[in-house]
């Protein structure tokens, strides 16, 4: 929007250079693209924010400046008074959601000519072309009290009425309706589009343009002046369908003020009755929905803590004053009523806004915010997600931040079977693309995504977790929502100086049972897993205190070729837990254990077994032997082929025994460990590995 700045002056005494009104503003949330020259006199091209319509104006900058240099605002005078003559003109609003307020004055005896140099002038400076004294002065307000008039000719007015309404209201028909425009084009208007009529027909498009049948011309010796609300959506609307866009309906679509409208045509029927001449008649106003404020309570307390300011309720309260927000100072609040003109002041947050900029930005000090990402969660469960993401950090993975979303072929491509709960996703209506359009059901899918674009971009090694929701339908309003810790391993094969005999499950493995000991989780175990895009022999479930709670595996083969890795046979590891389940199983607090006082000894024990015991049952089989004398089990080998039968295998268990009360001899010891290797081979059909 372009403001000269002699007009700006004209509202508010200004004392500082063109530049510095420029910069001001522009700290103030007004932008000030530029600052032209135009014989001499300077002219603002204003960037005016959509939210901010009451700064579409010259009076609106002023405004703004008044606030910010604490300087007075001087309004033109705008107000008709005394006793006026009655034209006969009636208004009839018959969509009053489309149209709150229309409002209208008749100027009768005009002669219409061209404009004085001097209106010609501000307009040009503006953009705007001058047509004739009558249509110039709406265009003037326009540009200086931002609120959009109409000037028909009244004489070509049927019935002395205008009535407000859509094709639809006034007709019966849902139907369109054909408008020749000012601009000489003949438009179908839609049914559900706002129309000025008089009494037989359609006169003009609300908001957004006059009819070329009801033009001011140099003929025209009767005036009727419109200064309306208009709902925005409903200009917008028109606006779009019609492919028309006006300085009017840019105003209207914004929103313009409900109140100030009638000192708008108060002002414009002045300054026709002093250009063209005539007679001004007493206003037609009809107002069927009333603006009323909303109250914004706001304590001082937290508007300084948002802000990082320490100013006083009154300070705050003549910054809005000096807005012209009214504003009342309430014990240890502010109650603020917004004003019409200013619909965007809605909540707490907004009136800071106002506070902070008025004040200055550069009054504020600088801090770093402290901002940590939140987890959803609160109390116990924020702590131990945080503890989680620290253990997973250490441990050599970075964290990933991915969308909700993903492709129905995802869970395709890891072949979960329909019959999974997995299945049961929900479909976006508005999907960021189409190719991510469900919520996703599991993290698995984007981690693979992440792996993927590390890849191709030369990463050797990829270590990456998440903490995120997974959403699953269950029939319900809202999907269930999940919490899921998500991880994936990979690492390329390379040369090295030293030998790695660990093979990637057994060391994301062991990252897990770290942070399980971490957050002090007992009875974890790993027991062979079904999942089908995991490797049969390379995967296990992940079961705390009996229960299920994950999985970790490496991804199968047939899974890995399907993602078309420029890698050989890449070794890829998964892990996935249910934090809603697993979080139960952390304890709330530690217990103290004394150190021992007594010494500890050591065994060992190999038992040949079939393939099929999974080396917990073991560990079961010798905790449930009836002594309180066993401290430790630690399987620490597997072994399969060689002297071991087809069918067979061998697993060592080391097993530490301690007494709390005494020293152990060496034969108790002896008895006690013979009597345990004949529990474990009675309940396994096993035999000792010699």
């Amino acid at each position: 929007m372009r403001v000269p700045f002699t007009w700006l002056k004209e509202f508010v005494e200004i004392g500082v250079s063109p530049g510095e009104v420029a910069d001001r503003l522009t700290m103030a949330g007004f932008e000030v693209e530029g600052v032209d020259s135009v014989e001499g006199e300077a002219i603002f091209d204003v960037s005016v924010t959509p939210n901010r319509p009451d700064c579409l104006s010259v009076l609106g900058i002023a405004r703004e400046v008044a606030a910010i240099t604490q300087m007075p605002l001087v309004v033109p005078p705008c107000r008709i008074s005394g006793s006026l003559p009655d034209a006969g003109f009636s208004v009839d609003i018959l969509d009053p959601d489309l149209c709150n307020r229309y409002a209208g004055r008749v100027i009768s005896g005009v002669t219409v000519g061209t404009s004085p140099e001097w209106m010609k002038k501000r307009l040009e400076q503006c953009g705007i072309r001058s047509i004739n004294n009558v249509v110039d002065v709406t265009n003037y307000v326009l540009l200086e009290m931002g609120h959009p008039l109409h000037a028909f000719d009244a004489d070509r007015l049927a019935g002395k009425k205008v009535r407000v309404g859509t094709p639809a209201t006034v007709r019966g028909r849902n139907e369109p309706i054909a408008v020749r425009t000012l601009d000489g084009v003949e438009r179908s208007v839609p049914p559900d589009a706002l129309l000025i009529w008089d009494a037989e027909k359609p006169i003009a498009v609300a908001g957004v343009m006059g009819g070329q049948e009801s033009e001011v011309t140099s003929g025209t010796r009767t005036v009727f002046l419109e200064s309306a609300y208009f709902e925005s959506s409903s200009i917008r609307r028109t606006s779009r369908g019609l492919g028309l866009i006006s300085e009017s309906s840019y105003r209207f679509e914004r929103g313009t003020d409900i109140e100030f409208l009638e000192r708008a045509l108060d002002r414009a029927a002045g300054l026709i009755a002093e250009l063209a001449g005539g007679t001004v008649h007493d206003i037609v106003d009809a107002y069927p929905v009333r603006y009323v404020s909303h109250r914004v309570v706001v304590r001082p307390e937290r508007l300084n803590r948002i802000l990082g300011t320490d100013l006083s309720r009154d300070e705050m309260a003549d910054i809005l004053r000096r807005l012209q927000i009214p504003a009342e100072g309430d014990g240890d609040e502010i109650v603020v009523l917004p004003p019409p003109n200013r619909r965007d002041l809605k909540q707490m947050w907004d009136i800071a806004e106002e506070v902070a900029r008025i004040y200055g930005y550069e009054k504020i000090s600088t801090t770093i915010p402290r901002s940590p990402l939140s987890s959803g969660r609160s109390g116990k469960g924020a702590r131990i997600i945080q503890q989680i993401r620290e253990s997973l950090r250490r441990a050599g993975f970075s964290a990933a931040i991915n969308y909700s979303f993903m492709n129905s072929t995802s869970l395709d491509a890891l072949g979960i079977p329909p019959t999974d709960r997995r299945r049961r996703t929900i479909a976006i209506s508005n999907p960021l693309s189409q190719d991510e359009g469900l919520l996703r059901t599991t993290v698995v899918p984007a981690l693979i995504a992440n792996l993927r674009l590390n890849l191709d971009r030369g990463m050797r090694e990829v270590r990456l977790f998440e903490v995120a929701r997974v959403f699953i339908d269950a029939g319900k309003t809202l999907p269930d929502e999940e919490w899921r810790l998500g991880g994936i391993w990979y690492k390329e094969k390379a040369p090295s100086l030293w030998r790695e005999d660990a093979e990637g499950f057994y060391l994301v493995k062991g990252a897990i049972e770290m942070l399980f000991e971490e957050l002090n989780v007992r009875g974890y175990d790993f027991r062979p897993c079904s999942e089908t895009f995991l490797h049969a022999g390379r995967s296990a479930d992940v079961v705390v205190s009996g229960s299920c709670v994950g999985y970790i595996g490496v991804l199968a083969p047939r899974v890995v070729a399907g993602l078309e890795i420029k890698k050989h046979r890449p070794e890829i590891v998964l892990f996935e837990i249910d934090l809603d389940r697993f979080l139960p199983a952390v304890p709330d607090s530690m217990r103290f254990s004394p150190l021992p006082k007594f010494p500890s000894v050591e065994r060992d024990i190999a038992v040949i077994v079939d393939e099929q015991i999974p080396s917990s049952r073991i560990r079961e089989i010798i905790a449930s032997f009836p002594t309180h004398l066993i401290e430790t089990v630690t399987l620490f080998d597997c072994f399969r082929g060689g002297s071991i039968p087809p069918g067979k295998k061998s697993l060592a268990f080391n097993i530490v025994y301690r007494s709390m009360e005494r020293t152990l001899t060496e034969g108790e010891v002896e008895d006690l460990h013979e009597r345990l290797v004949e529990h474990v081979l009675e309940l396994t059909s096993g035999e000792i590995r010699r």
